[in-house]
């Protein structure tokens, strides 16, 4: 019996299941590659990654959205503790050129021990995300460029949409992950109805005194009578 066993096998052993984790992370965060990064053309580069639809979003089968989305989640999680040591490091960090005098002054100051105590952090969870993922390029990608985004974001970064049609040849049923922040519906409100100054003044008439209304039935009923 699978009692109190998290996961779902998807018909892989372990040491497939953990790639194919990875594999559907990496493909994830590679949809925000920008073109100063990657150079999109097959007539300059034949090796040449191919554009993203849509950045930021894979289609995948269910399960498989289902199962990688913690993943990724808890991989931004650490990239995002890594942004305050990151800018605190930053603040530290020399402008002056590798080995150059001035960068040999700072290497021996005390600052450069500041530097080093302030970005550990850093190296320490880029090698995490380094392990996690398998990839140092998606690494750096996500400290760099995707978990900036979420600091102000206590989880749920991630969103599945279970499609409609599905997948050709085994009638597999599809859905899309994708990050949360770019692709949001924008909710429009209603505007609220205004009123000529006319049906304002009727609206906003006094009502008559309670006795005045008394007075009134009274005549009815005498003419009444």
């Amino acid at each position: 019996m699978r009692h109190r066993r998290q996961g779902r096998k998807l018909g892989r052993n372990p040491k497939h299941q953990r790639a194919l984790l990875r594999s559907l992370a990496c493909e994830l965060i590679f949809t925000e590659r920008s073109k100063e990064h990657v150079l999109f053309d097959k007539s300059l580069d034949p090796n040449a990654p191919n554009p993203p639809a849509v950045a930021g979003r894979i289609t995948t089968t269910v399960p498989k959205a289902k199962e990688v989305r913690p993943f990724i989640e808890r991989c931004i999680t650490i990239a995002k503790k890594a942004q305050a040591p990151m800018e605190a490091a930053a603040a530290l960090e020399t402008s002056a050129d590798y080995r150059s005098s001035e960068w040999q002054t700072w290497r021996k100051s005390d600052k450069h021990n500041e530097w080093q105590s302030a970005i550990a952090p850093v190296v320490a969870a880029r090698r995490r995300l380094i392990q996690l993922l398998g990839n140092r390029e998606a690494a750096n990608l996500l400290i760099e460029e995707i978990a900036p985004r979420f600091v102000d974001r206590d989880g749920g970064y991630t969103r599945i949409i279970q499609l409609a049609k599905p997948r050709l040849g085994d009638a597999g049923a599809q859905a899309i992950i994708e990050f949360v922040g770019k692709n949001d519906r924008v909710v429009q409100k209603a505007e609220r109805p205004t009123f000529d100054e006319g049906e304002e003044a009727e609206e906003t008439a006094p009502a008559p005194a309670a006795e005045e209304v008394a007075e009134t039935e009274s005549e009815t009923e005498e003419e009444k009578s």
